[in-house]
């Protein structure tokens, strides 16, 4: 099998059912996004050492390529799809408020950085949070599974008190954002 197919040359790509869309559609930018975020825990997995959060990052990372096949499927129900589960999200809540119970609570908001696989935590949290914002757009002409957004909203949580994790685990300090007057 080879790896180009040419069928995307006049910038078009076939959705799960088949039918070709342009590769501007919001579709495809919202699944485009979510493998881009998968890119970037797959990074943030080979930074991390720690067996329990490099099990978690695979089962995220299976988590987004279901939530990618939801977003490029029109909803066909010949179409058997991945299923996202509440479990996937308490399961995200679990390892958040484990973290929580180490970290110190935030007085203010904090400035990204401090470490490079705390900054890595902090981009694919804004990468999630324009998957999300995607995911939504995509709503509002078709149907997403409600655990799509609820997903993706979560897993942004848990990267920004994992990127703080990071910090308190390398014994370093957060930087607060104190405004400028």
């Amino acid at each position: 099998m080879k790896v180009y197919t040419k069928t995307g040359d006049k910038g078009t790509t076939a959705l799960v059912n088949g039918k070709r869309v342009p590769k501007s559609h919001i579709r495809l930018e919202a699944y485009g996004t979510t493998d881009e975020l998968n890119s970037y825990i797959g990074l943030i997995r080979d930074l991390t050492t720690d067996e329990e959060r490099r099990s978690l990052f695979l089962d995220i990372q299976d988590r987004l390529f279901t939530i990618g096949s939801h977003l490029a499927s029109e909803g066909d129900s010949r179409i058997v799809l991945p299923a996202l589960h509440e479990s996937d999200i308490e399961q995200l809540e679990q390892a958040i408020d484990k973290m929580q119970e180490t970290v110190p609570p935030m007085r203010s908001f904090v400035l990204p950085g401090g470490h490079q696989t705390s900054s890595y935590c902090h981009i694919a949290r804004c990468v999630c949070r324009r998957a999300e914002r995607n995911a939504i757009r995509v709503t509002e002409e078709s149907e997403v599974p409600e655990l799509v957004i609820k997903y993706l909203n979560r897993l942004s949580d848990y990267l920004f008190v994992l990127a703080r994790m990071v910090i308190y685990e390398q014994k370093l300090e957060e930087i607060p954002w104190v405004p400028k007057k």
